[in-house]
């Protein structure tokens, strides 16, 4: 029989703040932490809602404490953030005698720094010629496990949206396949000029903070953030004294190849999914206490997921969508919706929808609206849907002995 996958640690940083209890602290308060563009120069940098981290690339280099010309991007720096504190959760130091693997998600790389210095990089100027690698997405996958000595096992995933719960995946995978004895497994992205003309171009931005699930939800917002899981067998987190902060308990992954940025409106990819999930945890669908659903606020997601929920579920449990906090990391947020489906569970608690006022017309769905705790929580479905129906979803469990 497999050993059970279970979390040793966590970390995050996003637009609520750095640390995984500063995020939960920013959920419970069920206020959305979006703004004007403050650190990234954009033409759009005052006509839609961001979540952008309010730290410099400065200031996030000093808190890591790395030397500001050695070809640091933003979204390794916000890497490298988040990981540290699962690190630390994890028990893990530097002198760690055991085969880790590091699964690292992108879509950005380090695109933020390079479209920044386009012209000085073009011109071959001494000082921006160490950015002119960093656009390949797995420079900032190399600088991170650069800076953590990893060196057993190093891979970049991007499907997108989906990227960083595919990250889990493969790591949950070379574990029961004894391949590497810890997987760090997680994303980072940095808000990015590309990535705010690419989905403004699509009409998919929102210019007032969003609204998942409503009828009259009129795109997503855009946020960055990184956060990273450490994963490895039970039996290797209880012989290192480390305490399992959650089990793994069910994943899947599926592509529906319907569209290359619309999901099937049947939300096939999304049933497919988590139906495939549930079969892998061996559970069934009244276990589910709680959806950390995909919720982006566009169109077709909000009416393919919730066709998808309406299809598997007989009733529905609580559900929401994050986003409306942090905005959407693109391929970070799988991570970071893992995180706080983990924090969930432990606080026994849902958050809110913000921002919720009209049922989709077509299903009739009504997310959770308030934050709410001291409830039974026993297993958490985190769904992440992207760009060429690439659908991953997660479920996570309460660790018992």
């Amino acid at each position: 029989m497999a050993s059970r996958i279970v979390v040793s640690g966590y970390g995050i940083i996003s637009a609520l703040g750095l640390g995984s209890a500063a995020n939960f602290n920013a959920l419970k308060s069920s206020k959305a932490y979006f703004s004007n563009l403050e650190f990234l120069s954009s033409i759009h940098g005052e006509s839609f809602p961001f979540g952008e981290i309010k730290f410099s690339t400065e200031n996030l280099l000093q808190l890591a404490g790395i030397s500001s010309n050695l070809g640091f991007t933003r979204t390794s720096i916000l890497g490298i953030l988040a990981l540290q504190e699962a690190m630390e959760m994890a028990l893990l130091n530097q002198n760690k005698p055991f085969r880790i693997g590091l699964i690292n998600a992108t879509t950005v790389g380090g695109m933020c720094e390079v479209e920044r210095y386009y012209f000085d990089i073009l011109q071959h100027k001494k000082d921006f010629m160490v950015y002119s690698d960093t656009i390949d997405c797995a420079d900032c996958t190399h600088r991170i496990a650069d800076y953590f000595e990893i060196k057993d096992f190093i891979t970049t995933i991007s499907t997108a949206c989906s990227s960083s719960a595919n990250a889990i995946i493969l790591g949950s995978r070379l574990l029961q396949q004894d391949l590497i004895d810890i997987a760090i497994c997680g994303g980072t992205d940095a808000l990015s000029r590309f990535t705010i003309n690419g989905f403004n171009s699509l009409k998919n931005i929102d210019k007032t903070p969003c609204k998942p699930f409503d009828q009259n939800r009129n795109g997503l917002n855009l946020g960055e953030g990184a956060a990273y899981l450490i994963i490895e067998k039970e039996s290797h987190c209880l012989q290192r004294n480390c305490s399992p902060k959650a089990t793994l308990s069910g994943y899947a992954n599926y592509n529906e190849a319907f569209h290359p940025t619309a999901p099937n409106p049947e939300g096939e990819g999304a049933f497919q999914v988590m139906k495939n999930a549930l079969k892998k945890a061996k559970m069934s669908t009244s276990e589910i206490d709680y959806i950390n659903a995909h919720g982006t606020a566009t169109l077709t997601n909000d009416e393919s997921e919730s066709n998808a929920m309406k299809r598997l579920f007989e009733q529905v449990p609580r559900f929401s969508s994050t986003k409306c906090f942090t905005g959407h990391t693109l391929a970070a947020a799988g991570a970071m919706e893992a995180v706080y489906s983990i924090l969930a569970l432990q606080n026994q608690c849902v958050y809110a929808n913000l921002h919720f006022e009209t049922p989709i017309d077509n299903f009739q769905l009504v997310p959770q609206l308030i934050f709410e705790n001291k409830l039974n929580i026993r297993n958490v479905m985190s769904n992440s849907f992207a760009f060429g129906g690439n659908n991953a979803s997660l479920i996570f469990s309460t660790y018992s002995n």
